[in-house]
């Protein structure tokens, strides 16, 4: 960082920390033990739409590598478009398969980077759900190198739950990287995996 930087206020962008990934298991048992809310196997990496051979040969590769997992039972490994244009290649898991689908999670990310396409990268996701029915996504931000915790309130309408994802972040200060500023929580409305 300049000294033109300093002073016009820009600050250094936080470089992704991909094994912050990794932190989700823990995370999962104090969800469980102090809120009630269990893994529901799915989870998902939301990536801009990219257009191309690279691209293409990119997501081959890493859905290859995902789907030759010996231990995946269920669905393979699938790529799916949301109504905003965003792409999710979604890992669906058994319960109990956390770390199988953080290790999903963590290689797609990887491939894409390490393929060039890390800015295309926005965010991981890992959905959880209690006993009540109510739906929990701890949302990891590629550029922010941090979590946040996201609730959609049940039925159709596009509402949160305010008090469950400040009571969350509150919860899981001690075992993730919460995302500090709250206009950056975006709504993941209808995200795959969750």
């Amino acid at each position: 960082m300049g000294l033109l930087d300093i002073l016009l206020g820009r600050t250094k962008p936080v470089a992704p920390d991909l094994d912050q990934l990794f932190a989700l298991p823990s995370a999962a048992v104090t969800l469980e033990a102090a809120a009630g809310f269990t893994p529901t196997g799915g989870g998902a990496v939301c990536f801009a739409t990219v257009e191309g051979a690279a691209f293409e040969q990119t997501h081959r590769e890493v859905q290859a590598l995902l789907d030759a997992d010996s231990d995946r039972s269920g669905p393979p490994v699938e790529l799916r478009q949301d109504d905003y244009g965003y792409s999710w290649l979604v890992s669906q898991r058994t319960p109990d398969q956390l770390p199988q689908l953080v290790n999903d999670l963590h290689a797609v990310n990887s491939s894409m980077e390490v393929n060039g396409f890390g800015p295309q990268l926005l965010c991981s996701l890992v959905g959880f759900r209690d006993d009540s029915g109510r739906s929990l996504a701890l949302v990891y931000l590629y550029k922010r190198g941090s979590f946040y915790p996201f609730a959609p309130l049940p039925g159709g309408a596009q509402r949160r739950d305010n008090a469950l994802e400040l009571q969350m972040k509150a919860l899981l200060v001690n075992d993730l990287r919460i995302e500090q500023d709250l206009s950056r929580w975006f709504p993941v409305w209808g995200a795959p995996g969750l």
